[in-house]
């Protein structure tokens, strides 16, 4: 195994996760249009995509997964987070998607063990 594979087993790799946030977004939301009465039901689903798809990658993380979906009404909406960790191994995502009627906004933590 030669460092570069080794590196990337013990490091949070943004793109990586970037695009399994997508792809989790995209299968159980698509293109449906925003319904309130569906909102937990579709934030439970992916987040818990997110967290099994990224379980397979086999790495020594903990992972935190957070998803808010919004309705596209004008209103606006700032979030903030902060962590203190290893720069050299820890690290976030945050993918915004939208469609004609909703946001949906997923962020990723991982922690290495």
């Amino acid at each position: 195994m030669d460092d570069n594979t080794q590196n990337e087993e013990h490091q949070f790799v943004v793109d990586e996760v970037s695009t399994i946030i997508k792809e989790s977004i995209e299968t159980v939301i698509g293109g449906n249009a925003y319904t309130s009465a569906k909102v937990n039901n579709w934030t439970s689903q992916v987040v818990e995509n997110v967290l099994g798809n990224l379980s397979k990658l086999n790495k020594a993380f903990k992972y935190i997964v957070t998803c808010v979906i919004m309705q596209k009404n004008g209103a606006g909406l700032h979030t903030a987070s902060s962590c203190y960790w290893d720069n050299t191994t820890d690290g976030s995502c945050t993918v915004r998607w939208e469609n004609k009627t909703m946001y949906c906004i997923v962020s990723v933590f991982g922690l290495a063990l």
